[in-house]
């Protein structure tokens, strides 16, 4: 589209740009390619930066409901310009309240509705971190959200598979990474000791928890040899193993991961794992850094057992295959190059963004 006519998008988040991993890599990272073909997006987030301490912290009820109050304000009032755009991009919800009023104006209006989402939303899944914030959930408006879109872009087949009971415009395009900014930082020698790490985030880190029996059996046999590392969770501490979590940072995310000799993604296998994009592993895979999955939903399309990863499902596989790891410099090497591969061949932005520009322009 080149030179031609101009489609202007309407990005409908809740967060602003480059705050959530939901929407940095299923759609921030294509800006710039659909501007290149006359895709124009507006960033309409109904937060601010300084919104999180509110929300997020200790602080009293009514400083959240401020901030609930403001975040409705601006969305009633991007309800009001939807005449100036073709398409409203909704990443998960437009608004984290029960209501749906801003997706209904959209269906309504001449603008063109799409719904993306990678995660198994439908399910009332509140963590310990965001517990106080049940009350702002609706998971029942998923399928209202889903029926109305006229394109409706899901993460896997899981997803794609709830999706199809409510709509008929549903598109599988997996979580992609960014290879091009994805390159392994050079850095010095670790000494003896191999790093396994673990990426998430507060509202996940009871998925890291079930790997301390793990890492228990694993620094008894190895000791100093071993050393443990979570990004995403500045609170976070295992006096026992270790471990001094460190907060998430943008500017340092690929320095950060590439501390990391082995990276680890355990889930639980229950239906709000199943409905996981693999965003973790595919980090870890990007950086040419072997992973460990467990065998639930995506992970087994992504991981090839033995070729590009490894598959472990309970402690015992676990600990066999982090041991293969630790006592093989040359299957860490093999392995992650092969992981490099797969993520440059089928979960990179630039193995995706002609179908996803394809998509978007195919609406107009």
């Amino acid at each position: 589209m080149t030179g031609g006519p101009t489609l202007d998008v309407l990005f409908a988040a809740v967060h602003p740009p480059g705050r959530v991993p939901s929407q940095r890599f299923r759609y921030e990272q294509y800006v710039d390619f659909l501007a290149e073909h006359g895709v124009r997006t507006t960033f309409a987030p109904i937060l601010r930066t300084d919104d999180y301490a509110a929300l997020y912290g200790e602080r009293h009820y009514a400083s959240k409901g401020l901030v609930a109050a403001r975040g409705l304000g601006r969305r009633w009032r991007h309800r009001g310009r939807l005449a100036d755009y073709d398409i409203v991009f909704v990443q998960r919800e437009a608004l984290q309240l029960g209501t749906a009023f801003f997706e209904r104006a959209v269906s309504r209006s001449q603008a063109r509705l799409v719904f993306d989402f990678d995660d198994a939303i439908w399910l009332q899944n509140v963590s310990d971190a965001n517990r106080r914030l049940a009350w702002l959930k609706n998971p029942d408006k998923t399928a209202e959200l889903i029926s109305m879109a006229d394109l409706v872009i899901a993460g896997n087949p899981h997803l794609a598979d709830y999706a199809s009971d409510f709509s008929n415009a549903v598109e599988v395009v997996p979580t992609t990474i960014d290879t091009d900014a994805y390159v392994q930082d050079s850095r010095p020698p670790n000494g003896d000791a191999v790093c396994i790490g673990w990426s998430g985030s507060m509202t996940t880190i009871q998925h890291f928890d079930l790997m301390i029996p793990v890492f228990r059996r694993l620094k008894a046999q190895y000791g100093e040899a071993v050393r443990f590392k979570v990004i995403g969770d500045g609170r976070y501490r295992h006096d026992e193993l270790g471990i001094r979590g460190q907060d998430w940072s943008a500017e340092s995310e690929v320095s950060d991961l590439s501390d990391i000799d082995i990276g680890v993604m355990p889930l639980p296998d229950d239906e709000w794992a199943r409905g996981k994009c693999g965003l973790k592993g595919l980090q870890y895979m990007a950086l040419g850094i072997p992973t460990v999955m467990s065998p639930v939903g995506v992970n087994t399309e992504i991981i090839d057992d033995g070729v590009n990863g490894l598959l472990a499902g309970d402690e015992d596989e676990w600990v066999s295959k982090l041991t293969s790891l630790l006592e093989s410099d040359e299957l860490r090497r093999d392995l992650g190059r092969e992981g490099r591969d797969t993520v440059e061949e089928r979960y990179s932005v630039r193995s995706q963004r002609e179908r996803y520009l394809s998509l978007i322009t195919g609406l107009a």
